[in-house]
């Protein structure tokens, strides 16, 4: 475990890490410099989170995922293993990411303008998204919402809807499927 790694160009004692109390942090988890951390904040094996990162209480990240820095998570906020957020992503208390999905940033990644039109997506409050679903740059994910497994999603989803495919297509509302919330 590594805690306070500097980044290119940075000291180590430039800009503080805080971690709050009761953390869990195992085996190969390197944390960069400058990043807020809550309270309970667990990690699995192999996780990465970069600088200047703004993490809530209650908060755990799977095996093998990659926090890039700038990103913003909420309390009691889930990433299962393999989750990779970039720079520039928010993700709102209580979100639920399953294994293997992946937030993008980069709409033109080749363009020499990529690094400065970087913007990630927002994942209100409460969504939850499925195992292997892609997110593109930019797009919002309305509270309560559900992103099916595998789907790619081009475009915003509205709050406490379900959206399924590639691309990901609205099914209906949250509501309407066969389970208790």
């Amino acid at each position: 475990m590594i805690v306070g790694e500097a980044s290119r160009g940075r000291e180590p004692h430039e800009l503080q890490s805080r971690i709050g109390g009761s953390a869990l942090i195992r085996s190969h988890t390197v944390i960069y410099h400058g990043s807020q951390i809550g309270s309970r904040f667990e990690t699995g094996h192999w996780v990465l989170v970069r600088e200047e990162c703004k993490i809530g209480d209650d908060v755990s990240i799977g095996s093998g995922s990659i926090v890039e820095h700038h990103v913003m998570i909420g309390n009691g906020v889930r990433l299962h293993s393999n989750v990779f957020v970039p720079e520039y992503s928010v993700l709102e208390d209580g979100c639920w990411l399953g294994p293997n999905v992946v937030l993008t940033n980069a709409k033109y990644p080749k363009s020499k303008h990529a690094k400065d039109t970087l913007e990630g997506p927002r994942i209100e409050a409460g969504a939850k998204i499925g195992a292997n679903a892609t997110l593109l740059p930019g797009v919002h994910i309305g509270r309560n919402s559900l992103v099916g497994a595998g789907a790619v999603v081009t475009r915003s989803v509205p709050a406490g809807m379900v959206v399924v495919g590639n691309p990901a297509r609205v099914k209906g509302p949250i509501s309407e499927l066969p389970y208790e919330d």
